[in-house]
């Protein structure tokens, strides 16, 4: 058995697969899967990919396809299947250095334990061959996401690259769907892991990114707009973990409040970890999520 699953989750990105599919030819090392995950593609992604299958010797690859759902419920078809002790999402329209597997292998091979969650690496422009969003401290073995996330590490910020155990996956999946809402954050799955696990820090390059103006990173105006419910789930998750700074608390607070106005959620503040702040932050949740909906109607207006 193979010791890493790579898997993409893909909706009518046919053109811009094969960069993916390349650079796993191109790896050094083959102990890997690789599964790709069709949420519902309209194009000839099928067709290809079955090419490929028939074609390549060098690694497994895996087609699933899926009603068209969002990226969380491409993950949770992946993390249904996963067999292998390892696993990492690299987007369809992203691409791995030629040595990234072996990066992984061989570091967790000499650092991994059940006492983490995985590793957590880097993310590079694919434009401009650039870190993203800053290095992890180098005097630090190991990092939680949820220190991350909430700031506690100003010179971190941006994406990154997760590889995870699989059992741990297994664990927090599948994640849950608001009937209309394909936009709930799949990284809601590495917050929950970080409940009660670290991960070991690469300062390595896993993943050239090249973002794409369809996709999800340059469309957030309209994410918050069509899945309200989403935002909402995620931050009660944010909300619910101890010790959070200020600065964090009162942002999600906003965030939360226009998201369950926009879901025309009743009874939301008093569901909050933390209801005073909500209550508080309450008129600026309002003004956002008119702008929000001010933001939306614009566009569809141009």
């Amino acid at each position: 058995m193979k010791t890493l699953t790579v898997f993409t989750p893909t909706y009518n990105r046919a053109s811009l697969l094969e960069r993916c599919y390349r650079s796993l030819q191109r790896q050094t090392s083959k102990d890997f899967v690789w599964f790709v995950v069709d949420d519902g593609s309209t194009d000839n992604t099928e067709a290809i990919v079955q090419s490929w299958i028939q074609k390549e010797n060098s690694f497994e690859i895996f087609y699933f396809y899926k009603e068209n759902g969002g990226l969380h419920t491409a993950y949770n078809t992946a993390i249904e299947h996963l067999e292998t002790e390892l696993a990492v999402c690299i987007d369809s329209d992203d691409y791995m250095p030629d040595n990234a597997v072996s990066l992984i292998l061989d570091f967790w091979k000499k650092h991994g334990t059940n006492k983490y969650a995985g590793i957590t690496g880097l993310d590079f422009d694919a434009k401009t061959n650039q870190n993203i969003g800053g290095f992890y401290p180098d005097n630090q073995t190991s990092i939680n996401l949820i220190d991350v996330m909430v700031g506690r590490y100003p010179s971190v910020y941006g994406d990154k690259k997760h590889v995870v155990r699989s059992e741990l996956y297994k664990q927090v999946a599948p994640m849950g769907s608001f009937e209309g809402e394909k936009n709930f954050n799949p990284h809601y799955l590495h917050l929950k892991i970080s409940e009660h696990y670290d991960f070991l820090i690469m300062n390595k390059n896993l993943v050239y990114v090249d973002y794409q103006k369809t996709g999800m990173t340059n469309n957030m105006y309209w994410q918050y707009y069509s899945s309200p419910n989403s935002f909402a789930e995620i931050r009660l998750l944010y909300l619910s973990f101890p010790d959070l700074p200020f600065r964090f608390k009162v942002r999600s607070c906003i965030h939360y409040d226009s998201s369950c106005i926009l879901a025309k959620r009743k009874g939301f503040i008093s569901k909050c970890p933390c209801p005073a702040t909500a209550w508080i932050c309450l008129p600026l949740g309002f003004l956002l999520s008119r702008w929000i909906i001010y933001q939306n109607t614009r566009k569809e207006n141009i």
